[in-house]
This record gives C-alpha cells, structure tokens and sequence, in this order.
C-alpha cells in the first residue's frame, strides 16, 4: 500500500479525505511522522499555502505528501473570506466567531451567492501537482446543522435545501469541493501507481 503523508493536524479533514480515499492507499498524519511543529500558511492564494506545506513536509521529512488549502468565497464581498476563510475573525478566532462576522458583513445583502474551492498540493518523487474542487451555492440566514465544521452550518449547496452541517458525511462526501479534487487527486495517484508498476 502506497503511503503518502497528509499535511494537516485537522482531524476533521482527516476523517474526511480518509473516507473519501478508502483503503487504496496509506494516508498519515503530520502526528504519525512526528512532525508536530507549526507549518507556515503565509501566502495570499490557496494553491501558494498548499504547496508551501506539502513542500515543507517533503523536504524536511522525506515523504510523497499532499497538502490542501480550502476558502470560502463570497461574491458580494468580492471573494471574500477566501484564503483568509480560517482567520477571517482574527488570528485567535474560531468556526463560530468567523460565521457571525461573515453573517454581519452579508447583513441586508441579497445576494448571497457563494462557492468553497479546495486546491490540492501534491509533491511525489519531486514532482509537483495540483488538483482543484469547487461546489458552488449560497449562505443562509442562521447557522444550521451539527455535522461539518468550519463555516458548514450556514453553506448551502447548489440543487440542496440544507447547510453542509445538516448534510450526514456519506452526502457532504459526495458532492464537496474537497471530494472533488481528492477524486481527481486519486485518478492521479492510480494511474502513477500503474506506470510505477509496469
């Protein structure tokens, strides 16, 4: 089984690629490799802080490794919280700070229009790849549903009457935008598998 390093401590986001994955390959986490220190995120694009940390990993551990960066963006706020969607309340906020503050700032705005975009970083053998996966939808009123995390409770997707939060993980898995670039991340990863095997 190929192992390939996850660089994130997010046990949520864990979970999730996992499941999506399922047992094809190995997927570990910054803990398992002992690498417990704080990897930098200071860039101002998705695809810049995930190769950033899939990098940082690669080269001080020596492992195949893949890093995500996920924002939320609003169309009304010009693309806003995006790459700042984790600190969008300030650097010691948390999900619900960050869900009233977004919610303030849509206060009397009709349109509501939003997306979740997930790039993917991947570093296998040196070499550098990247995978993209957008849902689109719009941001409710109230933050509803206990499942998810982040800014799941008040995401509603495209064709649903329900947030990401109120979705059970089979239906999140199915149609999110983290899914839909491992997908195209594991297409990826099968088809090294069968070069390499040839």
């Amino acid at each position: 089984m190929y192992k390939l390093v996850f660089a994130t401590n997010n046990k949520h986001k864990l979970q999730e690629i996992s499941d999506i994955i399922g047992d094809k390959f190995l997927i570990v986490s910054l803990g398992e490799i002992r690498c417990f220190e704080e990897i930098p995120e200071d860039f101002t694009s998705l695809e810049e802080n995930a190769l950033q940390k899939a990098k940082y990993v690669y080269e001080k551990y020596g492992y195949s490794c893949f890093a995500d960066d996920t924002g939320l963006e609003v169309f009304a706020l010009n693309g806003e919280p995006g790459v700042f969607s984790a600190r969008y309340a300030g650097p010691e906020c948390n999900s619900l700070n960050n869900i009233a503050k977004l919610l303030d700032n849509l206060k009397n705005i009709e349109d509501r229009r939003a997306r979740f975009r997930t790039v993917i970083a991947l570093i296998i053998d040196g070499e550098k790849f990247f995978f993209e996966g957008i849902v689109n939808g719009h941001i409710g009123f109230t933050p509803k549903g206990n499942n998810g995390f982040g800014y799941d409770p008040v995401f509603i997707p495209e064709k649903f009457d329900k947030t990401f939060a109120e979705l059970n993980s089979d239906e999140k898995n199915s149609i999110s935008h983290r899914a839909v670039a491992v997908r195209k991340l594991i297409d990826f990863l099968n088809d090294f598998l069968d070069k390499n095997e040839q």
